[in-house]
């Protein structure tokens, strides 16, 4: 498969707060620099695949008013690949409407679908991996999604459960779905990392477009019929018009519920490349440098005293000194400080007044 053919779908339409005071409704945390080094996490997930498509195969399907932050941050790709959801749908919708739109353009497409809003320490493993899943769904109708080797018990991901035995004949590395574990509670994660067969579930899947467009119309057929009978006025002046008029008839439903469930074609590619889809300010910690103490320091000119286990966001701020401080998030953005336990960040949304 030519790499002109590869296609990158990015879905950037989350409207969290779970990174307040940093990240609010109106600038979700895909739009900023929660690691502190002056690209956003939708600017590093672009990155990490320019060596796999070119800029004019990625998409971007987001909110209406986050249109104009996407082609800010991202204006080499072209604006016509942004597309815009009219309201929520979760992600079949979504995942079917820019299908069907590269469809329009191109036939032979190879697609990578990727949350906007996670973190990848090893890029190079992780291009590897992606292009690796690429050769194997160019030429065949199957549908691989990214299985990530668990490193604790987590309640708050999904679950792969893969048939170590049953591999791929044409990639050794790959292997077949037996089920997909809703979020389990901590005993039943911990059931699942006792065994080599338990992945997480990153949300990223790799398949060709006619192996996508396909399952669609065999397990979503009303959802099909829409974005097929559109097929005339992709690319057209009419497109948002149609769309706006014809997305929120659709089942408001995941991908995994709507196909990966159902279809027969899947596969999981387990892989270790330092993943995180940055969930939590505790998930952040975790995958930040830290010092003796075990802290993260997010700015410039940090210090801290007797501090231990804390995660210090201040990149605003020309100085900033703590003292006594265990466990605790400390977070500055525009006139607004948040000092919070990190067992308490559940509460987070609560603080911030975005609670709906």
């Amino acid at each position: 498969m030519a790499r002109i053919n590869n296609h990158l779908v990015i879905m950037a339409g989350g409207v969290g707060s779970r990174f307040w005071p940093m990240s609010t409704a109106e600038h979700p945390k895909q739009f900023i620099d929660v690691l502190g080094i002056g690209k956003s996490l939708l600017q590093l997930t672009v990155e990490r695949f320019e060596t796999i498509c070119e800029p004019q195969n990625v998409w971007v399907v987001t909110n209406q008013k986050y249109a104009g932050i996407v082609h800010e941050q991202l204006p080499d790709m072209p604006v016509s690949n942004i597309l815009c959801e009219p309201c929520r749908r979760n992600t079949a919708p979504c995942i079917a409407y820019v299908s069907w739109r590269i469809k329009s353009k191109d036939p032979k497409a190879n697609i990578v679908v990727s949350p906007s809003d996670h973190v990848v320490i090893d890029v190079a493993e992780f291009r590897r991996v992606i292009t690796e899943c690429l050769n194997f769904t160019a030429d065949s109708d199957a549908i691989v999604t990214l299985g990530m080797k668990p490193t604790r018990p987590e309640t708050g991901y999904g679950y792969i459960q893969a048939d170590l035995s049953s591999k791929s004949l044409r990639n050794k590395g790959i292997f077949r779905v037996d089920s997909f574990r809703e979020k389990p509670d901590l005993e039943t994660a911990r059931q699942y990392i006792s065994k080599n067969n338990y992945f997480w579930n990153a949300g990223i899947f790799i398949w060709n477009v006619s192996t996508i467009v396909n399952a669609f119309r065999i397990y979503q057929p009303q959802m099909a019929k829409i974005f097929e009978s559109l097929l005339p006025i992709y690319g057209t002046d009419r497109e948002q018009e149609e769309i706006d008029r014809h997305f929120p008839e659709c089942e408001n439903i995941s991908v995994d519920y709507a196909i990966m469930e159902k279809a027969e074609e899947i596969f999981v590619c387990p892989a270790n490349f330092g993943w995180s889809d940055l969930g939590t300010w505790g998930s952040l910690l975790e995958q930040s440098k830290k010092d003796l103490s075990g802290n993260a320091l997010i700015g410039q000119n940090i210090s801290l005293f007797d501090c231990h286990s804390c995660i210090i966001h201040t990149t605003q701020e020309k100085k900033v000194v703590v003292q006594g401080l265990d466990g605790y998030i400390v977070a500055e953005n525009n006139n607004t400080l948040l000092i919070c336990k990190l067992a308490e960040e559940q509460r987070i949304k609560q603080f911030s007044g975005e609670e709906k």
